[in-house]
């Protein structure tokens, strides 16, 4: 049997001007493939976002390749440990945002909240004056959150400043505190509330990421686990890999339980679905589903639709 080399998986972002972006994406692509790196980074006039997954020597070597442009010398990760690939291949593209709210003039740049460190955020949380909201999408908040969230209960990033137009006032609640995956979202909130006449608005350093891997346990206000946008679909305390699987079908994270329903079917649907599955996607989702049992039985890797379900970026 070959042994495979450790793999690990390093999550980054960074709000800062890039508006040469579009010549910084052929040689960061060339780099990461020269390094065998996988997953996707995106590029944006307002900064890079990104998961991406090698071997030890690849990953200090593609951060080292990023940093070096002086604009991104301070750029920070998050990182853990990955038993089988989490990505396919590998995948720089180009965007308006790198995270999509969807409304013009926020700056993270220029307007940003207060960050709050894990090892002081569940003193913060515990405060009663203290709105707490989750900024993820509602199957996220599904997999897991912090005690006494609001769940905004959004589909798309681009719903919470409309949720926040309708549900908050900043007479009202005028200390608020953020969190999302990473990070990224949270900047963005934190940006648009204060534009919105929020007096303190603060956020998770690092996110729940960095929360899992830095508060032990035994002092953890997390429930449940933490939904990441790879092939590991959720992790637990310490960043250890959880117990969620992904619906190919529809992209959404299953328990054991929803897996035992018969609305489910490996590589094709689950109990989220399988009531809006047409006949057409079942078809196309069962054979791919072939094409992917045929692969396995090859001892080969398939790379196709199912690859993209999971490869997507937001932190």
């Amino acid at each position: 049997m070959i042994k495979r080399n450790p793999l690990f998986v390093a999550a980054v972002y960074k709000f800062v001007k890039l508006p040469d972006c579009a010549a910084l994406r052929e040689p960061l692509l060339a780099q990461c493939d020269a390094l065998g790196i996988t997953g996707t980074l995106l590029l944006a006039e307002e900064g890079i976002n990104g998961t991406i997954a090698g071997t030890r020597s690849g990953i200090d070597k593609i951060l080292a390749y990023l940093r070096s442009d002086p604009r991104l010398a301070d750029l920070e990760h998050k990182e853990s440990a990955a038993d089988q690939p989490p990505f396919y291949r590998m995948k720089v593209k180009l965007k308006k945002e790198i995270v999509t709210m969807g409304v013009p003039g926020i700056d993270p740049t220029e307007l940003v909240g207060r960050y709050v460190k894990p090892e002081d955020w569940n003193a913060l949380i515990s405060d009663h004056d203290v709105l707490l909201v989750d900024t993820r999408n509602d199957y996220e908040v599904g997999v897991g959150t912090f005690k006494g969230a609001v769940d905004p209960r959004i589909t798309t990033f681009r719903e919470f400043p409309e949720y926040v137009k309708n549900n908050f006032d900043p007479e009202k609640q005028p200390r608020v505190a953020m969190f999302c995956t990473g990070g990224i979202r949270c900047e963005k909130a934190s940006a648009y509330m204060l534009q919105q006449g929020f007096a303190e608005v603060y956020h998770l350093q690092g996110g729940i990421l960095k929360y899992l891997e830095n508060v032990p346990a035994e002092q953890s206000m997390w429930q449940g686990e933490c939904f990441v946008f790879d092939q590991r679909v959720a992790v637990g305390q310490g960043l250890a890999p959880g117990h969620y699987e992904l619906c190919y079908g529809c992209s959404r994270p299953i328990t054991a339980e929803e897996k035992a329903s018969p609305k489910y079917q490996a590589g094709v649907s689950c109990p989220h679905c399988y009531d809006n599955l047409t006949r057409e996607k079942r078809a196309a989702a069962l054979e791919r589903q072939k094409q992917v049992e045929l692969a396995k039985q090859r001892g080969e890797t398939h790379i196709g639709k199912r690859g993209k379900k999971a490869e997507r970026i937001v932190n």
